[in-house]
């Protein structure tokens, strides 16, 4: 008993700082406020994560949890040339997008629609049990939302953070849906495995460290205390997300108030769930069904979770046809922090994969 006990005791001590930050939350509210007034301009009018859909639908996985599924046509109407699909990343929801969500439909060269959903037991969609917190799951659920919104027709397949792992995952387990249909996948701030070797994750995904599994076992045993303990120190979250997540410390206040958001909704037993799968992800030799696609490897040169270098570079050297980019001053969320950027490569992959030739960033 005693390992169960010194994590109950590092786990303590996580508590323990949390609610010494509500103490110190108003000073970190003020920040933000001083924050937002200078740097919030340009984002009045904006509706950030609040963009409805043409069409939505829910989905069911294989074990029958619940995906939430948005569906968005091209805004001009007509037929799209192929359906792009978005898949966020861990402790995060389709609302990630918002930024590609508002200008892809837009595009006339060429011509799509979207699909995005909420990955299970994040956003809208229904809870997951722990045994099906899984990348291979993961992968699963995409083939069932492809199934069910995109059944015919070339796909490109976009994803982030564990969105891209998922991909890696579809295209283990379905390589010749990669050679079929899908023309195209952009893997941006994602890895293809060995996410404990450098970066945030070397710490909290080592299994010697007791501090995220003393996490779950205080979850199990009183998952109220721990949301409760949690949300108490949620503006000092707010500054640490902000100091994680993105490079640049100017990004908009408002871009890190949807970012913590999305964040704050996942619960700890949901973060708790997934530590195992992500830390045991290792997909190099699934990269070879993407041989036959047009594929984009994107990150931020200063992204703190899954570090340009590694984990951009291998994926780049798997994929030695990719088109590889790095956003220099740019965090984990760059399709968020640098979204005219990430959505300009975005469409250049497009373009590429349907034969068109557009100039770069060029719009419609």
């Amino acid at each position: 008993m005693k390992p169960v006990w010194q994590a109950l005791a590092w786990t303590s001590g996580v508590i323990g700082a949390a609610v010494t930050g509500a103490a110190v939350g108003a000073a970190a509210h003020s920040t933000r406020a001083a924050v937002q007034r200078k740097g919030d301009e340009a984002f009045v009018e904006e509706p950030l994560g609040r963009l409805r859909p043409d069409r939505q639908s829910t989905v069911a996985a294989d074990d029958g949890v619940p995906l939430s599924v948005q569906e968005i046509g091209p805004a001009s109407g007509g037929e799209p040339a192929l359906t792009v699909v978005l898949v966020h990343g861990f402790a995060l929801d389709s609302r990630c997008w918002h930024f590609q969500r508002r200008d892809l439909p837009g595009l006339l060269g060429p011509k799509v629609r979207l699909v995005q959903y909420d990955q299970r037991s994040h956003g809208r969609s229904g809870h997951s049990s722990k045994k099906n917190s899984t990348i291979d799951q993961l992968g699963r659920d995409l083939d069932a939302v492809l199934r069910a919104a995109a059944p015919r027709g070339p796909i490109a397949l976009i994803g982030h953070s564990m969105g891209g792992m998922t991909i890696m995952a579809l295209a283990e387990q379905n390589p010749k849906l990669f050679a079929d249909r899908v023309r195209a996948v952009a893997l941006i701030g994602t890895s293809a495995g060995q996410l404990g070797e450098a970066g945030l994750p070397r710490t909290w995904l080592s299994r010697a460290n007791p501090v995220p599994r003393g996490l779950a076992l205080l979850s199990e045993l009183n998952q109220g205390l721990v949301e409760r303990t949690r949300k108490m120190g949620d503006r000092l979250a707010w500054n640490i997300i902000r100091a994680l997540s993105f490079g640049d410390r100017k990004v908009s206040p408002a871009v890190v108030d949807l970012m913590a958001e999305m964040i704050g909704a996942t619960s700890v037993e949901v973060v708790t769930d997934f530590l195992e799968t992500i830390s045991l992800h290792d997909r190099k030799k699934a990269l070879a069904a993407l041989s036959t696609c047009e594929v984009l490897v994107l990150s931020g040169d200063v992204d703190k979770l899954t570090p340009f270098s590694p984990h951009a570079e291998v994926l780049a050297g798997e994929l030695p046809d990719a088109t590889l980019v790095k956003v220099e001053g740019a965090g984990h969320p760059v399709m968020l922090e640098r979204p005219e950027l990430v959505t300009n490569e975005i469409v250049a992959m497009l373009r590429r994969a349907t034969g068109m030739k557009f100039k770069k960033g060029t719009g419609s």
